[in-house]
């Protein structure tokens, strides 16, 4: 019998929300409530084909609340908030010597549904790809990063709207900021990232460009994501996502 290549995921939960803190809370961004319940949990819930000890909770501000609000799962620490490369790094570190693939996903996207998840996790599996990122079109004008596609239409990059020049930020087709990695193809690329950005941050979304270079097979999963592409960030956001929570 074939052995199925193993599965997990490192949820990003690490960050302060600085603008989610207009109201004089100063809960962690993913233990705000939307419906009676924190962000963090709306993505557990997607995430739950996946036993929580093959789930890696990301974790920085406040952390000691977050691992309280939910024992049971794995978890890394982000000492520093320095980007998305810098959490997966983080989260790589705990997993040792992993060798199967990573889903990595938002803890303050609590839209995005099971199947979706499952979706892209089918379309990286039967491509063979190092790394399969979750793209969408959404006529919301939302501040993601843009996927670049070569003139036959394969994936070229992804830039981050800070970056964007102005021809770029009129692409329509974002990152959601959700991937499946092969884990050691992703461990042997992180250490090339720089922080060369308008953010000074190492981002994650240059790790598909590293890896294409290297030869391996990169693609975007595109699907029509409609709303489940929205994140939280502000207070606004917030109130729009809870509105649209069953």
């Amino acid at each position: 019998m074939e052995h199925k290549k193993e599965l997990k995921a490192a949820v990003l939960a690490a960050g302060k929300g600085k603008r989610m803190h207009t109201e004089g809370c100063d809960l962690p961004k993913v233990l705000r409530v939307a419906k009676g319940r924190p962000l963090l949990a709306w993505v557990l819930d997607a995430l739950a084909f996946l036993p929580p000890e093959d789930t890696v909770l990301v974790v920085g501000y406040q952390r000691e609340q977050v691992l309280a609000a939910f024992p049971g799962y794995a978890s890394a620490v982000q000492e520093q908030q320095l980007g998305t490369g810098h959490a997966v790094m983080a989260a790589l570190s705990a997993l040792g010597d992993y060798r199967g693939d990573l889903l990595v996903c938002c803890g303050d996207m609590p839209l995005l549904r099971r199947e979706t998840y499952e979706a892209l996790v089918s379309r990286h599996r039967e491509r063979g790809n190092a790394c399969t990122i979750l793209t969408g079109e959404t006529d919301i004008p939302l501040p993601y990063g843009r996927i670049l596609r070569a003139a036959d239409g394969a994936f070229a990059g992804v830039v981050e709207d800070k970056d964007c020049t102005p021809e770029q930020k009129a692409i329509t087709e974002l990152n959601s900021g959700v991937y499946v990695f092969d884990a050691p193809s992703l461990a042997a690329v992180l250490g090339s990232l720089r922080r060369a950005n308008a953010q000074g941050e190492y981002y994650l979304t240059d790790a598909p460009l590293l890896l294409q270079k290297a030869g391996k097979p990169v693609d975007a999963c595109r699907r029509d994501l409609g709303l489940e592409i929205l994140g939280v960030n502000t207070p606004e956001q917030l109130a729009e996502v809870e509105a649209l929570l069953p």
